[in-house]
């Protein structure tokens, strides 16, 4: 319980960074140069967090309830065999576990955020754990065209995860600043590419919009908000995909919903939120306004079901975005973990969290 504590404020608080500043940050809009820092777009209307002592205090002496599942979550095992039958002129996506993903976007194979690690920690003994195994093993995976990380959070990039890939993965896409995360874990610089937010780039005849996002970052005590966050929009074979990564609401999602257009398919978070920390996570509300902002088809549900990382039961963000989902006449997808879902078909979504402890 009191690493937990520990692995909270890391991850929802931190401290200002007392690190040098970056080479080649500074012309960043969203860069502070004073603070060696970077910061979110101007927001009156973002709720301020509570203080870093009083997180601290509840994830030490606070009560949970219904955090971790009980009864086993249903995963869909996966084969580099079923992979590779599913078409190439179609764009799929893999639920891999929380907002890790492995997408065939027109017969090549891209990942988003993975985390194949058991816990989400600077420790790989102590730590939030994972509820169930990845649907398929990090060797069993294919060569991969594309790797895109949305910001350097423990539950988002996965060290051990990157340096077991660095020799199959072509090219990874990264906000600001996170390039030199993977440089230290071995990646050759020439394969990684850094983004400020509106900066674009075609790869794989797929093209990648690094889109604004209002979160933080940092992995330690003294590196508060020294990279960028970022979402990701995707485009392949005619069809748009959005991913979130992490987010608090804010008009950025009305904006990127204006200038693309509308998205085939939002992968939105939904989970970890808490009044205690407003403005950096989407409450099931705020998700399908997020949604209604993006102009999307179908609202696709991360961020959720594999670690424990807040206070609310596990259950509890599909649970309520379902229900508000169904009320405001919306396409949900809440796939199982290994689930494929191909983009723009029809599909029968199945509420598989119900009845389970």
């Amino acid at each position: 319980m009191r690493f937990f504590a520990l692995a909270a404020v890391l991850l929802l608080t931190g401290c200002a960074t007392t690190r040098a500043c970056g080479p080649g940050l500074a012309a960043s809009p969203q860069f502070q140069a004073d603070g060696c820092r970077f910061a979110n777009v101007a927001n009156p209307d973002a709720k301020p967090s509570q203080e870093g002592w009083r997180i601290w205090s509840r994830f030490f002496f606070g009560t949970k309830e219904g955090t971790v599942p009980v009864d086993a979550i249903p995963v869909r095992p996966l084969t580099r065999a079923q992979l590779d039958a599913l078409p190439i002129d179609a764009n799929h996506i893999v639920r891999l576990g929380h907002s890790s993903h492995l997408l065939k976007l027109q017969g090549r194979y891209w990942l988003i955020d993975p985390v194949f690690a058991e816990r989400v920690s600077p420790f790989s003994f102590l730590g939030p754990k994972r509820f169930h195994a990845p649907p398929i093993a990090r060797e069993d995976l294919p060569p991969i065209e594309g790797l895109l990380l949305s910001h350097d959070h423990y539950d988002h990039l996965d060290l051990s995860t990157i340096e077991y890939l660095k020799g199959r993965v072509q090219r990874y896409f990264v906000p600001l600043g996170v390039g030199a995360r993977l440089r230290d874990a071995g990646v050759p610089a020439d394969r990684i590419a850094e983004f400020d937010w509106w900066q674009s780039a075609t790869h794989a005849d797929v093209q990648l919009t690094s889109t604004p996002s209002q979160h933080f970052s940092g992995r330690g005590l003294t590196d508060r908000d020294s990279t960028l966050w970022t979402s990701w929009v995707i485009e392949a074979g005619g069809q748009r995909i959005y991913f979130s990564g992490d987010s608090g609401y804010f008009g950025g999602f009305k904006q990127i919903g204006e200038r693309f257009g509308g998205f085939d398919i939002a992968l939105i978070e939904n989970g970890a939120y808490d009044p205690w920390w407003p403005s950096v996570h989407l409450s099931p509300e705020e998700s399908i306004r997020a949604f209604e902002d993006l102009r999307g088809k179908t609202l696709y549900s991360v961020h959720n079901s594999t670690f424990d990382l807040a206070f609310h039961r596990w259950q509890a963000p599909m649970t309520e975005l379902a229900a508000l989902a169904r009320a405001r006449g919306i396409a949900l997808a809440t796939p199982e973990i290994g689930e494929v879902l191909t983009v723009g078909a029809t599909r029968e979504n199945r509420l598989w969290w119900e009845g389970l402890r």
